[in-house]
């Protein structure tokens, strides 16, 4: 089969998308991976090895218009000499022009929603697609009179096989931050004064000798803007530190880490399973119709992650949070479990045998 899997816009949408893109190239299918061409997705777009082509599509907005139809224009061009037997799109505004080509050609079209609350995009494009793979059971309630097919999330598919960083002290407590590949300015800010809160709290115990410390340490995917504030910071009160805008040993962060603070997008969230790595998940408040806070939700339900809402944290509480996880790691060590029990290992296939049966599955 000749497969078009549409994903971009964010490495939200496009891991997840190379990860079943990779899966059906490697049963033999012809596959084109769409994005839309925005720098944020060449780093994550390195990782693919075949066919690319970029559509140009836009955020659905009213300056955006023109843009918008151009890619619609460019993407049924594009269709129409390709002849793809059928396009997997995987949500956000990227899925818009290539899923309106699809249509207009006949090409049989495929959706996966990432989120357990449907994106517009995907709400609205759904009436066109054959099936709709959910990561999310409860996202069916969401899309009635649609077919859904309950996959789970497609990862990354060396997320899990991640090595730790040699140079991180074996009996270090290391905590990883990350507010996604293009980082997340308020995380950023909370996370940096509350581990240097951390580092003089332990240094001082440390000094009292009342309890037992372990050393900090602490890994930090800040996206371009804040990189330099967090790395001198961290500096000035000497807490050792990998500090990068963007981290290009993803694995082998969630290898090293003893728990995880993040933001709550659905890629996130099952790449944490995956890893079996327990976290605080602070859910970005201005996400469309909260669905990160729902994403988070899913997973503290099933005691894999704490979640802390951005307007109320403090840096203090989220030292106090921390010290806590420091003096009892066997908490960390039941959150982990819980997380391995919420990983969906085979998600890629499923979501590849949906679009090889050329039906609703």
């Amino acid at each position: 089969m000749k497969i078009v899997v549409a994903c971009g816009g964010t490495g939200g949408h496009a891991f997840p998308g190379l990860a079943v893109a990779e899966e059906l190239s490697a049963r033999g299918h012809d596959v084109t991976v769409w994005d839309s061409g925005r720098d944020i997705e060449s780093s994550v777009m390195k990782r693919w090895k075949g066919k690319t082509f970029s559509t140009g599509a836009r955020q659905l907005s009213a300056r955006n218009v023109l843009s918008i139809v151009r890619s619609i224009l460019r993407c049924r061009k594009e269709m129409k000499r390709e002849k793809p037997d059928a396009l997997l799109a995987m949500g956000s505004y990227s899925s818009l022009p290539p899923v309106l080509a699809a249509r207009s050609c006949g090409v049989r079209i495929y959706l996966h929603e990432a989120n357990t609350v449907p994106g517009k995009a995907v709400e609205f494009l759904s009436r066109f697609a054959t099936a709709v793979a959910i990561s999310f059971a409860m996202t069916a309630k969401y899309l009635r009179g649609v077919k859904t097919v309950c996959t789970g999330l497609p990862v990354r598919a060396d997320i899990a096989s991640g090595e730790r960083f040699q140079f991180v002290p074996k009996d270090a407590f290391v905590v990883f931050v990350t507010g996604g590949s293009q980082g997340a300015h308020a995380v950023n800010m909370l996370m940096g004064d509350a581990l240097v809160m951390l580092k003089k709290d332990l240094d001082a115990r440390r000094a009292a000798g009342t309890r037992p410390v372990k050393q900090l340490y602490v890994i930090h995917q800040t996206g371009a803007r804040d990189e330099g504030e967090i790395m001198a910071a961290y500096a000035a009160v000497g807490l050792p530190s990998r500090v990068h805008a963007f981290e290009n040993e993803m694995a082998n962060a969630f290898a090293t880490a003893d728990v995880v603070v993040a933001r709550a997008g659905a890629s996130t969230c099952f790449e944490l399973a995956a890893c079996g790595k327990p976290a605080l998940l602070i859910p970005l408040p201005t996400a469309l119709r909260d669905h990160q806070h729902y994403n988070a939700e899913a997973f503290v339900a099933k005691g894999g992650a704490d979640e802390g809402l951005q307007s109320k944290l403090t840096a203090r509480a989220v030292c106090r949070y921390l010290m806590d996880k420091h003096d009892h790691p066997e908490r960390l060590d039941r959150m982990a479990a819980r997380m391995r029990e919420l990983s969906t290992p085979d998600a890629a296939s499923k979501v590849a045998d949906l679009v090889e049966s050329g039906t609703g599955g």
